[in-house]
């Protein structure tokens, strides 16, 4: 596939253009993929002025703010690679409090936090009405392949290499689930939009 190298402002600025005249019914829901070392909070953060520029009104939402409760998220422990990739993610309270209420029978009306993973409780975040119009920014990794009723994604891609390099120690041993990812997903694939970020400093737009 043809890879076109760009800079961070270009990037963005294209994927503004990309997000801002993708077709939509009310609302838009745009997920950012991709592994922490690759910065899908930072982009899509990044996303949200350029959009505002181009009349569309943006909500963000992260999905580490929808992790499950520690309970369930660490009961095959705290670094465990399988429960890290099927575990970790509420999938079902995301889908219930923010993607379903911006799809076509929709209300808009979603809760932008559910979980205080650090604290282990819920945010008693209120809920919010996104506008007509408006662009839902989720960001976060291993979104692909769980079901997800995104209208268009954006996947950061890093080589294996790249990410082990770039992983902190901390985290080291998630790599195993972004190999489960890699291969039973094929996220590139699926994905609207692919963005290498070997080096973030250097991203490339993949064709």
């Amino acid at each position: 596939m043809p890879v076109r190298p760009v800079s961070p402002g270009i990037l963005v600025e294209e994927l503004a253009d990309i997000v801002a005249g993708a077709p939509s019914g009310r609302w838009l829901r745009v997920g950012v993929d991709g592994p922490p070392p690759a910065g899908p909070h930072d982009l899509a953060d990044a996303l949200v002025t350029p959009l505002r520029v181009r009349g569309r009104p943006v909500q963000r939402v992260r999905a580490d703010d929808f992790l499950r409760p520690a309970s369930l998220r660490l009961e095959r422990g705290r670094t465990d690679p399988d429960a890290f990739y099927e575990d970790w993610l509420d999938v079902r309270g995301l889908t219930r409090e923010v993607l379903d209420p911006l799809g076509s029978a929709g209300t808009g009306r979603i809760l932008p936090t559910l979980w205080d993973a650090d604290r282990d409780r819920a945010t008693r975040a209120g809920y919010v009405t996104v506008p007509d119009s408006g662009v839902l920014l989720l960001s976060g990794a291993l979104l692909l392949g769980t079901g997800l009723p995104l209208d268009l994604v954006v996947h950061l891609e890093m080589s294996p290499a790249a990410l082990a390099r770039r992983t902190v120690e901390a985290d080291r041993w998630t790599l195993p689930a972004y190999r489960r990812y890699a291969d039973e997903v094929d996220p590139p694939m699926l994905a609207d939009v692919v963005v290498r970020v070997d080096d973030p400093r250097h991203p490339a737009l993949v064709a």
